[in-house]
């Protein structure tokens, strides 16, 4: 519900910040003193298309104007795909709040806020349509866009879990046609890619790729390449540990000459064993060396061709790395891959047609579910009709008709109903249209096409008055809703508003008393002038207030007559809003009895 608003600079309103009740508000006072400005305000605040020369008050420079509205878990829950969105649900909007603020400055410029972030005019007429239903101006009117319709109709007669169910159906649908187009693509298209995947899958699984064996390759080629390199520096290394050149002692034989004088001395100086020790077993060492120097040198492999069959490998290696991957593991899984795909398309015809057998038995639940929904909804139609039309002579509107105007667009590729196939989506085959014939002899229209005035609001009254548990949105505003309506009438109207506080906040700017008296909350707008300016003022009268308000509403000079009259019907409205509520409590009350009553009776 709307909980605040704050208007400043708007019109002829310097400053102005209204607190509401979740009930029955209304909005009083003379022709002129601003009450039709407020809810222009609340316009802007739901993104209405207003002009700054219009709307700005003389002498400021920007007009701005805030709401902060408080929302139940469901009604927040229809704002949140929104939010979301555009990263607007925040942990301050957690609790169910939301502030929204409008700021139109002379030049032109709009500045639009979401709890604190700036959105577009576009992203605030969003959200105001599920906000806020401002009757007495189309544009935020929910059951004048015909979108809606359809939903209006399902939540009325209870359909959303086989709305839900049709649209899983479909949804899964869709998913089969798009799979199955994807199989039946172009003949030659998909030979085309055989080829391709055929050789692109052979040429890798010929190749026989070993994850590990570049680093191998690489190892082998260096040596292949360094033989006659490596054979020189094995060979000179022997020869420096065991000899073989002339002239020249080897280092084993001056290490072994070492011992010998190490032995000689270790005789004479026992101390020296540990040394004589080490040197022996460094000898051991070079030996082994030796040795090692030796057998490599034996057994390095000079072979052109072997170099040869290495590089032809490295050269393949990359070759495939350039076209199907950065490294031979993912030139595998590349392979792997295209081998896959190769199978799934040469089994391309079985998978046609277990997607043509799925897509028969999709259509035909669907069907199936389309088929009873509409069903179901044709007979809801008959008795929305009748209620709103009861609720239309009540209204002294004895002779307007109501029309649920159902429709269906012919597919070939639909779902078969009834001897035809009509195009099918998420909500079924119907298409949902109120329309309304005021007066007689006219043929039904649409909702949008009807009359302006109070007309209008009083339709619009009968509707929602029916459609009052299905309607999502919070807060309905009623502007105009007594234009051309008598007294009597007038009551009717208020019971009917002060009803829809079962599950809606109402706010409305009336003149007749009749309406007025069953306000919750009732505030009193006047304006005054200081200096030279017009300023509005709004005030919420107390219990003791009201009268006087309603007399002067009743006549154009307050009399003691006129407030006799006043009082007698703020007494009448509050015994009859207190019956109301009586009737709704004990009804409560022996629901619960019944329901207990049945438990007791199941418990053996």
């Amino acid at each position: 519900m709307l909980q605040e608003l704050s208007i400043t600079h708007f019109a002829i309103i310097d400053r102005l910040k209204l607190s509401f009740s979740p009930g029955f508000n209304v909005l009083t006072g003379e022709t002129g003193a601003g009450k039709s400005i407020i809810i222009d305000a609340v316009s802007a605040l739901l993104g209405g298309r207003l002009s700054a020369d219009t709307v700005v008050r003389s002498g400021a420079d920007r007009a701005t104007v805030e709401g902060i509205f408080s929302l139940q878990p469901d009604q927040y829950a229809d704002l949140k795909p929104i939010l979301e969105e555009y990263g607007l649900d925040d942990e301050e909007g957690g609790d169910g709040s939301l502030i929204v603020s409008r700021e139109l400055s002379r030049s032109g410029r709009n500045v639009c806020r979401v709890n604190g972030r700036a959105v577009t005019v576009g992203v605030l007429e969003q959200l105001g349509q599920r906000l806020i239903d401002i009757h007495g101006q189309s544009e935020h009117l929910s059951l004048l866009r015909v979108r809606e319709h359809l939903g209006f109709l399902d939540r009325y007669a209870g359909l959303l879990r086989e709305r839900e169910a049709l649209a899983a159906t479909v949804a899964e649908l869709r998913a089969v046609r798009r799979e199955l187009h994807s199989c039946l693509q172009d003949e030659r298209e998909l030979a085309r890619r055989m080829d391709l995947l055929r050789f692109q899958a052979g040429e890798i699984a010929s190749a026989k790729l070993d994850p590990n064996e570049e680093e191998d390759l690489a190892h082998q080629r260096t040596l292949l390449a360094n033989a006659e390199k490596l054979s020189e520096l094995a060979n000179a290394g022997y020869v420096l540990l065991s000899g073989g050149e002339q002239g020249r002692r080897a280092a084993l034989d001056l290490l072994g000459a070492a011992i010998q004088n190490l032995t000689q001395l270790e005789r004479l100086d026992p101390a020296l064993g540990e040394l004589r020790q080490a040197a022996e077993g460094a000898l051991y060492q070079l030996e082994d060396v030796a040795h090692s120097l030796r057998d490599y040198r034996d057994g390095i492999e000079y072979s052109p061709a072997r170099l040869e069959q290495v590089e032809e490998r490295l050269s393949l290696l990359q070759s495939l790395k350039r076209k199907y991957g950065e490294t031979v593991e993912e030139v595998i899984a590349f392979g792997r891959r295209a081998a896959e795909e190769l199978e799934a398309i040469s089994h391309n015809e079985e998978r046609v047609e277990e997607l043509r057998a799925r897509e028969s038995e999709l259509l035909a639940r669907a069907a199936g579910q389309a088929a009873a929904l509409s069903v179901a909804r044709q007979k809801a139609a008959r008795a929305l009709k009748t209620g709103i039309e009861e609720q239309l002579e009540e209204l002294k509107m004895e002779r307007a008709r109501f029309e649920v105007s159902f429709t269906r667009e012919p597919d070939p590729n639909g779902v078969e109903i009834d001897g035809g196939r009509w195009a099918l989506d998420a909500t079924g085959v119907d298409r949902v249209e109120f329309l309304i014939a005021p007066n007689p002899g006219e043929p039904p229209k649409p909702l949008a096409k009807i009359a302006s005035g109070g007309e209008t609001s009083r339709l619009m009254l009968a509707m929602k008055t029916v459609l009052s548990e299905a309607d999502a949105v919070p807060s309905l505003i009623f502007d105009e809703i007594d234009a051309g309506i008598s007294g009597r009438v007038g009551a009717m109207v208020g019971r009917k508003l002060w009803s829809l506080t079962r599950s809606h906040q109402v706010l409305c700017v009336t003149h007749l008393p009749q309406i007025a008296s069953f306000a919750d909350y009732h505030l009193g707008v006047s304006k005054r002038i200081e200096g030279e300016r017009t300023i509005t003022e709004v005030c919420p009268l107390e219990n003791s207030e009201r009268p006087r308000e309603l007399a002067a509403m009743l006549g154009s000079e307050i009399t003691e007559a006129s407030l006799l009259n006043a009082h007698d019907l703020l007494t009448q409205m509050a015994e009859w809003k207190a019956q109301q509520q009586r009737g709704e409590r004990e009804g409560r009350e022996d629901g619960e009895a019944k329901r207990k009553g049945g438990r007791e009776r199941i418990v053996p």
